[in-house]
């Protein structure tokens, strides 16, 4: 574990630049053991176990990204608080929610009561709703912490430790699944999610904070973001195309455990080992990238994010066809889509501030988030009711649905290769 720590989090020797925002990295890790059960798939077993139908997943699945839009109300909040004082009231008490998972696993209820279903779709709404509130600050709050010329390597290394942290997660839920009565099993890892909150909290009191903006009102939070959204320029170009890839990744995640569980009988541990298998990818792909980015530069991560995406869908219109590839065909195609999500993330957590002015950022970024969010999480809301089938979901919906998403991905690859500006050189340092 010692020789590994460095690699993992930077030290003064072997990133002296990064290594002055080690917290951030930290937090990024611990806190991926609280959002990888909290609105993750063990989330979406225990939701499907209480007796949720897809739509009802759907719902709880999509509130991470519905409720991005109050981010934007919440950034007339920094004036008066702060980047770091607004951050940690949402993340302290997002934490409190985890509470109701965690009574309703420790009763180990039967399934098939509405109330049950009611409370954890009403307890990931609030969590929700408070991470928003935090969020609003923290894009921003790292972007003023961290220098220009190192921010590709540091988003790479924040997907790398959140990568690592994430497979850690799900080996540990896969094991205890497979260890474990269903309750007793996610009753444990609602605590682990608990915990990872409360350590995230206390780590994220050791960053510095940094001068918020003086003035920033509703009134023109409304008028800027209007303009901002829909005036024509670079910054509504990119935002838009953004939404289109956040509308095409995120049902597929929780629709794919659903449509696994119940139409095919695949084990709640198999399906959390090929969620291991796409973190794994994750964490491989944000530490290669880590280390070329500056050479590759932001259109190549494009281009990977939006081929290896491709080739998912293209592999599972032929699995719904003929069960082709089985499960290691299955562990591919995760390792291929946790690719492509860890290569899209760290471009465009690099490309971003190319768009947007520094002195607009405090709203522009928290905007940027909340847009795309927004219309990721209208993905599994809207495809729940249509992939319905009896008890589950219906193999030849889901087929349409992959295909669709394969013809709409060929369409945004050739957008954002013409439209966006590929003029601007990255001038990062080659990392340590």
């Amino acid at each position: 574990m010692p020789r590994f720590l460095p690699t993992l989090f930077p030290t003064a020797a072997s990133d002296p630049v990064l290594h002055r925002v080690r917290p951030a990295l930290e937090f990024a890790f611990f806190n991926a053991l609280t959002w990888q059960i909290a609105v993750g798939t063990p989330m979406v077993l225990f939701a499907q176990r209480l007796g949720a139908s897809p739509f009802a997943v759907g719902l709880a699945y999509g509130f991470l990204y519905l409720l991005m839009p109050v981010q934007v109300l919440a950034t007339s909040l920094l004036p008066r608080l702060g980047f770091k004082r607004l951050t940690l009231g949402g993340w302290r008490t997002r934490s409190f929610f985890l509470l109701v998972p965690i009574g309703l696993a420790a009763f180990q209820p039967a399934p098939g009561n509405p109330w049950l279903v009611g409370a954890l779709v009403a307890s990931v709404f609030f969590f929700c709703l408070f991470r928003s509130i935090g969020v609003a600050a923290l894009t921003s709050w790292i972007y003023a912490l961290v220098p220009p010329a190192v921010r590709g390597r540091y988003f790479a290394s924040e997907q790398f430790s959140g990568g690592v942290a994430s497979a850690a997660t799900l080996i540990c839920s896969a094991a205890l699944f497979a260890a474990l009565p269903f309750y007793p099993a996610i009753l444990l890892q609602y605590l682990i999610a608990l915990t990872g909150s409360t350590l995230s909290y206390f780590i994220l009191k050791k960053l510095p904070d940094v001068p918020g903006p003086v003035s920033l009102d509703i009134r023109k939070i409304v008028f800027d973001s209007t303009r901002h959204l829909f005036a024509s320029g670079a910054f509504r170009r990119y935002l838009w195309l953004s939404a289109v890839w956040m509308l095409l990744t995120t049902p597929l995640p929780p629709f794919a455990a659903f449509y696994l569980k119940s139409a095919v009988g695949v084990t709640a541990g198999a399906i959390m080992t090929l969620e291991v298998v796409r973190y794994m990818a994750m964490g491989f792909g944000a530490w290669f990238i880590r280390h070329h980015i500056d050479r590759l530069g932001t259109k190549a991560c494009f281009q990977a994010a939006l081929g290896s995406l491709a080739a998912v869908l293209v592999y599972w219109c032929v699995y719904l066809q003929s069960g082709f590839g089985g499960f290691p065909g299955l562990c591919l195609a995760y390792g291929l889509f946790g690719f492509s999500a860890v290569c899209w993330l760290v471009a465009s957590a690099e490309y971003l501030p190319r768009v947007v002015p520094d002195a607009e950022r405090p709203l522009m970024v928290p905007l940027y988030g909340a847009a795309t969010y927004l219309i990721g999480g209208l993905g599994p809301v809207l495809w729940g009711p249509l992939l319905k089938g009896g008890a589950g979901i219906s193999t030849r919906s889901f087929g349409l649905f992959f295909a669709s998403e394969l013809v709409a991905t060929a369409l945004l690859a050739v957008l954002l290769m013409r439209r966006l500006n590929w003029s601007h050189a990255i001038s990062s340092p080659s990392p340590a």
